[in-house]
């Protein structure tokens, strides 16, 4: 993709293509800018709710909230869409958390499109990389602008911009840094292109000399708790899965959704998995120690603090929890 190598002289038209809040922050960030939205593209109104009642994207409630044009498609290679889109006369289209674009769509604007990304590119490409960074034990990732391409998270880089992970944080606190560094970066990239100096660098010229981490999408086995890892991989699954899509371990009466907890490397031996009541807290054994269990979700029941769930049960385990356990495993 070719950008201009001189200042325009007029804003850009931009076409923006995403779905839910995180897409909406960004899009609402590029209509206070400079540059004139010209358009939304959402994902058709979908039932949601105990009474399945069609309920809108958040990007769909944005671009009505400002009166923009918006294009709900359920088939993106349909010919009155692409009329439609075109008719829009964008310069670049801008996608965030939308679905995967036939080429035909992403490269009809003469800047084609750019996509953001919640990581350093190329690492960890994929639909979880928010948890999957956390999950990694990483201490840094960031969020990156790259020219959309057919193979997915592949494009050139545009800018890039990194954000530490804390040891205690969670994907979901870590997902509001992103999305704050993200729009950021959006309006940036945007700018750049605007005044002649953005400079696409090829993935391939980015590659770390460590192993390259993917971030594929969560499914959920992966979400289970691997009790024979460390007491640090655990801590890691555990607030990277937090709050959604949850770690989960098995239980007498079902799976048991565990949001957080701390390590406790050492201690007495035992087999990893077997749970114990300890000092007034609930704990269960990893490969190199115990892992305390903070916040947990009994099928069916509320969120409960480690402690306030153990005192539920007179402040010891059920009798013949860890035989239920190993029955369930």
């Amino acid at each position: 993709m070719a950008y201009p190598t001189a200042p325009l002289d007029r804003p850009l038209r931009i076409a923006f293509l995403g779905t839910p809040e995180f897409a909406a922050t960004c899009c609402a960030h590029l209509i206070d800018g400079p540059h004139e939205v010209v358009g939304c593209v959402t994902a058709p109104d979908r039932p949601a709710g105990r009474g399945h009642k069609l309920q809108p994207s958040a990007v769909k409630e944005l671009a009505v909230e400002h009166g923009l044009p918006l294009l709900q498609p359920e088939k993106l290679r349909a010919p009155e869409f692409l009329e439609a889109f075109r008719a829009w006369e964008a310069d670049v289209a801008i996608v965030v958390a939308f679905r995967m674009l036939p080429e035909v769509v992403w490269s009809m604007p003469p800047y084609g499109t750019i996509n953001l990304h919640a990581s350093l590119l190329p690492q960890l490409r994929g639909a979880a990389p928010i948890q999957r960074a956390i999950m990694y034990g990483l201490k840094t990732t960031g969020v990156t602008t790259f020219a959309l391409q057919q193979a997915i998270d592949t494009g050139a880089v545009l800018q890039s911009a990194r954000v530490s992970i804390g040891p205690n944080e969670t994907a979901g606190s870590l997902h509001d840094r992103l999305l704050e560094s993200g729009k950021k970066l959006l309006a940036s990239t945007l700018n750049a292109l605007a005044e002649g100096r953005l400079t696409p660098t090829p993935q391939e010229a980015l590659m770390p000399s460590d192993p390259l981490l993917e971030a594929p999408k969560l499914f959920r086995d992966d979400c289970r708790v691997n009790w024979h890892a460390t007491c640090d991989r655990v801590h890691d699954h555990i607030r990277g899965l937090n709050p959604f899509p949850t770690a989960w371990t098995p239980g007498p009466e079902g799976p048991i959704k565990l949001l957080s907890g701390r390590p406790i490397v050492g201690g007495d031996a035992s087999t990893p998995g077997t749970w114990r009541a300890h000092a007034g807290a609930v704990q269960v054994r990893c490969h190199d120690g115990w892992y305390e269990i903070t916040a947990l979700k009994p099928p069916g029941k509320r969120l409960l603090s480690g402690a306030d769930w153990l005192n539920g049960h007179q402040g010891a385990l059920p009798e013949g929890w860890n035989e239920a356990i190993a029955d369930q495993s």
